[in-house]
């Protein structure tokens, strides 16, 4: 009787909708006739979660496996945010500061191995072939990823204006793409810094298959570990900055302050909410990403990073939003892993599929509906008198090398 009255309440909740559902007992609500998307109810308790639905619900439930979802990942989120009537860009209530320990060496340490060493077989699968995690810049809108991926490490290396001979320092630099790149295409000694293990191995092979031992250096370790005794003439940080902590971006950009010459330049490229004060996305899907995702991850609005970087001693000099390109970005990531998803299945299990799939999925339409942001601000520190190096026109930035 019970599930008679829950079918159809959900009935009523979806009609209308371009989905089908069945349920564990077979009973079925929806559109039978070729919907977008397709449910399969797996426990009775999650009927609850479809008719009084949120994202971070819908998405946990799809991870545990109580619930399948059969789609285009397009169509699956654009049904999730019909649903959920539009909840996921309200703005998160309450705040997670009061977690100090969010954020001490050992916790950023542990958070960022749990996200980044997964499997560097399972990374290789769907990002391109430098292994750049980070926002494409499709220069030209017929771009391929790997095209689009080398135009952004040369937007950096052009905005920071490097030089051949100059000490470039990449904190959190993934699997080496940048700090390659710079040096092999720009003349610099490059230094990269990661807290991944696997991360680090990586570009430790790269740096030697390329020939690059005494140009090109790979440390695991913290940013606030590096000394300041060794000065850098240009610094960049690449989707990091995300991990550093609201309460420690001043402290953050301060050390960055600390590293650079007087004259130096900074560019600091990540993840923004779009919504002022914001204390992270609705309908559940800040929490879903802390815990399924990236543990102690938060993300300010892009004047909290002018703020804080003034306030760490830094001169804000150019900010460009680059929203439109990760959306297409991750999507290029959701396309080429379903592509391989046997081989990812296998290589991390159903369950961490299920986490990267929904979670770029959704980041990549949260980029499309202007619910997230990404910019990149370069930054200058200015000592004594002496001005950043940088130049009176932006021109510099896109003219032939």
């Amino acid at each position: 009787m019970l599930e008679s009255v829950f079918t159809k309440q959900l009935q009523a909740r979806i009609e209308g909708l371009p989905v089908h559902v069945t349920l564990w007992n077979g009973l079925e609500a929806g559109d039978p006739s070729a919907p977008k998307v397709r449910l399969k109810v797996n426990e009775p308790k999650l009927v609850k979660s479809l008719i009084h639905p949120s994202l971070g619900k819908l998405a946990r439930a799809y991870v545990e496996g109580g619930l399948d979802i059969h789609g285009h990942p397009r169509d699956i989120l654009a049904l999730g945010d019909r649903l959920c009537e539009g909840d996921a860009c309200r703005d998160r209530k309450g705040s997670e500061s009061w977690k100090w320990w969010r954020h001490t060496r050992s916790r950023d340490r542990k958070n960022i191995q749990y996200h980044y060493d997964v499997s560097n077989e399972f990374y290789g699968l769907w990002l391109d072939a430098r292994r750049v995690y980070s926002c494409a810049y499709f220069r030209d809108a017929d771009m391929s990823l790997e095209q689009a991926q080398e135009a952004k490490l040369d937007h950096i290396c052009r905005k920071l204006a490097l030089k051949p001979g100059e000490r470039f320092l990449d904190i959190g630099c993934g699997w080496g793409g940048l700090i390659l790149w710079a040096a092999e295409h720009y003349g610099v000694n490059a230094v990269g810094i990661t807290l991944s293990e696997n991360q680090h191995e990586h570009v430790q092979a790269e740096i030697k298959r390329r020939g690059l031992e005494g140009r090109v250096e790979a440390r695991l370790t913290d940013y606030r570990d590096v000394p300041e005794s060794s000065t850098f003439d240009k610094i960049a940080s690449v989707g990091m900055f995300e991990h550093v902590g609201r309460k420690q971006l001043t402290a953050y950009f301060g050390k960055i302050h600390d590293l650079l010459k007087p004259g130096g330049l900074v560019l600091n490229h990540g993840i923004t909410a779009a919504a002022l004060a914001s204390q992270g996305l609705g309908s559940g899907i800040s929490e879903f990403v802390d815990d399924y995702v990236f543990p102690g991850g938060e993300l300010p609005h892009a004047s909290e990073v002018l703020h804080h970087a003034t306030a760490g001693g830094l001169e804000c000099l150019d900010a460009e939003n680059l929203r439109p390109h990760y959306g297409r970005t991750l999507w290029e990531w959701v396309a080429r892993l379903e592509s391989h998803s046997d081989k990812a299945r296998q290589l991390i299990g159903e369950r961490k599929y299920r986490i990267w799939r929904i979670y770029m999925a959704g980041s990549a339409y949260a980029f499309d509906n202007g619910w997230l942001e990404l910019w990149q601000v370069l930054a200058g520190k200015a000592v004594a008198g002496e001005q950043p190096n940088y130049p009176y026109a932006r021109n510099y930035m896109y003219g032939a090398k």
